[in-house]
């Protein structure tokens, strides 16, 4: 590709004034495409029409691309995951099934940002911005969590943390499962919604069981 002056997109990739913008969306359609393991930070800016040398002014690598990416994939899950709890009103229980629903619309409404999220296979460690933004997002599901354990019955309640990484697991789960949209997805006769309310309520209602024994 010719990157001199009068390529026409070079200057696309300029024309708005926000290059890392740019390389995001550009790096976010590869994901979409290829998934998070399976681009390069020259592919990106290909995508975005801009130079090889142009996205290492804002990213020093491609896991930092990455990164980014996925932590602003997190910041907006948790924004979503708390305007559907919403303080728990009216109550817990239908304040908790809003969340669950929000989870699987991000999932499905955002499949590029929540692989980066979820499949990048960065290190928390080496990017605290992301671990950070990460448990903004697991925060909000605890609280609901541990508020719908302090309205069961009977003075033996279940740990918060375990019940949280529960049904974190059963979201993810359902959201992964109905991720793929082609035939190689084994067709499920309940939609994601169905299946995590279902799950959820026989696990919750198993929970109360145990407290009562």
């Amino acid at each position: 590709m010719n990157w001199d002056s009068n390529d026409p997109s070079r200057k696309r990739g300029y024309h708005h004034g926000n290059l890392r913008e740019a390389l995001i969306e550009a790096a976010l359609r590869l994901i979409g495409e290829k998934g998070p393991a399976g681009f390069t930070v020259a592919e990106a800016a290909r995508a975005a029409g801009v130079s090889p040398a142009a996205p290492y002014r804002h990213f020093r690598d491609r896991d930092e691309m990455m990164a980014d990416i996925a932590r602003r994939g997190f910041e907006s899950f948790a924004a979503r995951l708390r305007s559907a709890w919403d303080g728990g009103k009216p109550h817990a229980g239908e304040a908790f099934q809003r969340v669950g629903r929000a989870y699987l619309a991000f999932a499905r409404e955002e499949p590029a940002t929540y692989s980066a999220m979820f499949e990048s296979g960065l290190s928390f460690s080496s990017h605290p911005a992301l671990h950070a933004a990460s448990e903004q997002a697991f925060a909000v599901l605890r609280e609901a969590c541990e508020a719908v354990i302090a309205g069961m019955p009977g003075p033996k309640k279940p740990p918060g943390l375990m019940v949280t990484l529960h049904i974190w697991a059963q979201s993810h789960g359902i959201a992964s499962l109905f991720a793929r949209g082609d035939a190689a997805r084994r067709p499920v006769p309940m939609s994601p919604e169905d299946l995590l309310e279902a799950s959820v309520l026989i696990y919750l209602d198993g929970l109360k069981l145990a407290a009562k024994n």
